[in-house]
């Protein structure tokens, strides 16, 4: 059943304050010194045990997919595997038999590919379509809508919940969560695209999982570029406020990278915030993960 845009905008919507605050009053710089060693497989069995199997949802996706390849290339760390919506999707991903083929929004044909894992990277998200006859030569604005069924508030919210809950029955040690800065404003540009309301949705998931009782890093990702990771000064923050700076952007890559490494360190645990970057050629490049997380104080 779907919810008009009115009754959505009327949804208890977690305040921005709730929880903790950051150590610093504004959005803050991450520094690139190293610090004290990496911290054990946060995932993985005391003692050095076998890699952790990880699976990624949305692995099909433009984020999903560099998040699926990078855990490939960590075998030591992690055994990777990916969920994806249609063969189409699995065969745009080399197709092996680590990659299943599921609807987030029916629990049941997601179980195969949660039995068993240690983690949770939760990339999934509804996609606006643009109405067709959209002239650009005319001026105006284009209009979105979202296909039957495949509406905000059944990916975003029921499709996450599924996912969440398949994930917590097997026992699930850690989900790591990528969302969208904007989430404090429910009159944010991104809630009227086709009157979906995402970021009302994508919110209702995030606070979901953060009462779930699971370890969970919650990542509110900035403007996605397709652009080389690694080369950025990352920037962390709280309650869209890097949203009224210059910095409000990041690489794909990079919040990859970050996805990763979250599941490294105890310090990303119970953890949620905006994370963005410096323009490339502006400060030191980010290498310094467990500083990141370990500066961060907001658990919503």
């Amino acid at each position: 059943m779907t919810t008009t845009a009115a009754a959505a905008a009327t949804m208890r919507l977690p305040s921005p304050f709730r929880g903790q605050t950051l150590l610093h009053p504004s959005h803050c710089v991450v520094s690139s010194r190293r610090g004290p060693g990496r911290a054990a497989l946060a995932v993985s069995a005391a003692g050095g045990g076998s890699p952790a199997t990880v699976l990624v949802t949305g692995a099909g996706g433009r984020t999903g997919q560099i998040v699926y390849k990078k855990l490939k290339e960590r075998a030591d760390q992690f055994t990777a595997r990916g969920l994806v919506r249609t063969e189409d999707s699995k065969a745009k991903i080399g197709g092996g038999d680590d990659v299943f083929v599921g609807d987030i929004r029916d629990v049941a044909s997601i179980a195969t590919a949660v039995e068993g894992i240690d983690a949770l990277v939760i990339l999934t998200s509804g996609v606006p379509k643009m109405k067709p006859g959209f002239d650009p030569s005319k001026g105006g604005r284009p209009e979105f809508y979202f296909e039957e069924g495949s509406d905000p508030e059944q990916v975003d919210w029921i499709g996450q919940k599924n996912q969440i809950d398949a994930a917590k029955s097997v026992g699930v040690k850690q989900i790591v969560l990528v969302g969208s800065m904007g989430g404090t404003d429910l009159n944010h540009p991104l809630n009227k695209l086709g009157n979906g309301n995402i970021l009302v949705w994508k919110r209702k998931a995030e606070q979901y999982l953060a009462d779930s009782g699971l370890p969970y890093t919650i990542i509110r990702a900035g403007g996605l570029q397709d652009k080389d990771g690694g080369v950025r000064e990352l920037i962390i923050g709280k309650d869209d406020e890097i949203l009224k700076t210059e910095t409000k952007t990041i690489a794909r890559a990079d919040v990859a990278e970050v996805c990763i490494q979250a599941l490294l360190f105890e310090e990303a645990r119970f953890k949620a915030f905006d994370l963005a970057s410096k323009p490339e050629g502006e400060g030191t490049p980010t290498t310094d993960f467990k500083s990141v997380f370990a500066q961060i104080a907001t658990r919503f």
